[in-house]
């Protein structure tokens, strides 16, 4: 009688001790702060097994097409001295990555979701004229959409080489190059297109925000493919940024002062010779012509290439 208790107790405590770790793990699963979010269950969908190392086709026949977009939203500096433009633009790139499409339907219709940049794959797209890394933030996430659509946009401080020709000065009008590529694939790789067409891209000036010296007039773009060795083939987007510089500053500051020397060195001409004024005049003359050329020599630009008309 005494062996039946015991085991009727231990029987007893098993079954509770049981079905008391069920329960609680039953409603620490539930209960939990990820229980019904919805963006986790869909961030854990996308990243079990993804690969970001690799190219997102399933087919590796297939090219990657990314579509960029360019933006200026100020001119910073135009170093005419060292060739040097300093521009502060918006880039916009978008690609498919196959690798990265849901249902929507599962995951109570969510149709894009904002993901870390490190966690997929990115084209390695650079600027050829880059010779200085800028102050750019940075922007930790892209967007997905559930057809498989990445956007990755960000704001970009541009520092890059330019051919300046200041020949007419302060009336000149300068065009440098934004010439975007991939470094390593080759275009049966990735491929590079445009977002928008380029009508849209040239007359886009809806985000320039510059007031200063320097006037964006248009952008003009062009695709072309290139090989260096006649073996591999890669594609290339080049932006032509043409921009205006104001001459108001300079119209005042140095055209107005040598138009007035001159035409008063001019009427010192219709003093009588025999005066002793016109030779003071003359020497007074020469003096401001002398400290105009010092304050023009620091404010024309100084190239190598050459000097300006004025």
């Amino acid at each position: 009688m005494r062996l039946s208790s015991g085991w009727t107790i231990l029987l007893y405590l098993l079954l509770h001790g049981g079905a008391t770790v069920c329960t609680v793990k039953k409603l620490g699963s539930n209960t939990g702060r990820f229980a019904n979010a919805t963006l986790v269950r869909l961030a854990e969908f996308l990243s079990a097994g993804y690969k970001k190392g690799v190219r997102p086709v399933k087919d590796w026949r297939t090219s990657t097409i990314v579509a960029i977009d360019l933006m200026v939203y100020s001119i910073l500096n135009v170093d005419e001295k060292n060739q040097v433009l300093t521009t502060y633009v918006w880039y916009r790139q978008s690609w498919t990555d196959e690798f990265l499409v849901w249902n929507p339907e599962e995951f109570d219709e969510v149709k894009q979701l904002s993901m870390p940049t490190a966690n997929v794959w990115v084209p390695d797209i650079l600027i050829n004229e880059f010779v200085d890394v800028g102050k750019s933030p940075d922007i930790p996430y892209v967007y997905v959409t559930h057809e498989g659509l990445v956007q990755n946009y960000k704001p970009i401080q541009v520092v890059t080489a330019c051919t300046l020709n200041i020949y007419n000065f302060p009336f000149d009008v300068q065009k440098c190059s934004l010439t975007f590529q991939s470094w390593l694939h080759t275009i049966d790789d990735i491929n590079i297109t445009l977002m928008r067409s380029p009508e849209k891209l040239r007359d886009d000036k809806s985000v320039f925000m510059n007031q200063g010296e320097w006037e964006l007039l248009h952008i003009l773009s062009n695709y072309k493919i290139f090989s260096v060795d006649n073996d591999d083939y890669y594609a290339e987007m080049k932006f032509h940024v043409v921009i205006r510089r104001r001459p108001l500053f300079y119209t005042v500051n140095l055209l107005l002062p040598s138009i007035f020397l001159m035409v008063m060195d001019i009427v010192g001409f219709y003093l009588p010779p025999d005066s002793g004024e016109r030779v003071s005049f003359k020497i007074t003359l020469l003096l401001g012509y002398s400290v105009f050329l010092i304050i023009v020599s620091d404010t024309l630009p100084a190239t190598a290439i050459g000097t300006p008309l004025i």
